[in-house]
């Protein structure tokens, strides 16, 4: 068996075929990227938009074709690669969400999608991830983000330690995913042990990584830190709900199930740099 740490040069199997990926995480409707331009519009979000863990590229291309000028910016090679191949029209760039400079109020906001934020497992990685995000927003720049909620954890043994078994067929190739989850309390993480088979012969592949688990009122103190106003904090619906997010739908009230939606608002100039 093959074992791989995700990480800046760990090998993945999605993120290194993100044709798989789209075949894996299917988003034809692109609810993703209509409730995130839903939030834009809401809150009347000027038209730069930094699409941060931009990944295969799907939510940066339908925000450009609603009229925004997108940057999307990930790590990975090949998602960029896929991206500028397949979802042509923003910019695409390579940066490091721990700590990026695109310069100085160059977007009118910071998109960060499918929990690409809790990839900050350390407090000195979200300090260096809200540092930039705020470098890079204009005054009244808006921060959008979607991610698992840690609080959904607490006491639901029955998300962790048994494995569940996903499967999924890509051209004419069976794939079989079992993960198993873990949380471990003192770093704060939920890890995530995901053992890949395929029916080509292929030999099995094990992949480990983490999210960081933040909590509602810990990420509210994390952004006013930070010159954040939170303007909308909820667990629905979203893209990733059930049921899923429809045009019309107000933000819930509750912080309770799987997902976090935030949006927030810059309410503090960037200190200037020496």
């Amino acid at each position: 068996m093959t074992t791989t740490t995700a990480g800046a040069d760990a090998h993945n199997l999605l993120t290194d075929n993100p044709e798989l990926y789209e075949a894996r995480f299917p988003d034809p409707q692109r609810l993703a990227g209509r409730w995130t331009e839903d939030c834009l519009r809401r809150h009347g979000a000027g038209p730069r938009v930094l699409d941060l863990g931009c990944g295969t590229g799907r939510d940066a291309a339908h925000l450009h074709g609603a009229g925004r000028e997108v940057t999307g910016a990930d790590l990975s090679e090949a998602m960029l690669a896929h991206a500028r191949g397949h979802h042509p029209g923003p910019e695409y760039v390579r940066a490091d969400l721990h700590a990026f400079d695109l310069g100085r109020g160059v977007s009118d906001a910071v998109v960060c999608l499918d929990s690409a934020l809790l990839y900050c497992h350390t407090n000195a990685q979200l300090d260096g991830f809200l540092s930039s995000c705020r470098r890079a927003l204009v005054p009244g720049g808006l921060l959008i983000a979607e991610m698992r909620n840690g609080a959904c954890f607490l006491g639901r043994t029955d998300l962790l330690d048994a494995p569940t078994v996903s499967e999924f067929t890509w051209q004419g190739t069976a794939y079989r995913s079992t993960t198993t989850l873990t949380v471990d309390r003192t770093a704060q993480l939920l890890r995530r042990t995901r053992v890949w088979t395929a029916d080509d012969g292929s030999a099995p592949v094990e992949q480990r990584s983490a999210w960081r688990l933040l909590f509602p009122q810990e990420l509210r103190h994390l952004l006013a830190v930070h010159g954040f106003e939170v303007l909308e904090l909820h667990d629905g619906p979203g893209p990733r709900t059930e049921p899923p997010w429809r045009e019309g739908h107000s933000p819930g009230r509750t912080t309770d199930a799987d997902r976090l939606h935030l949006v927030a608002r810059v309410t503090e100039p960037a200190p200037s740099t020496p």
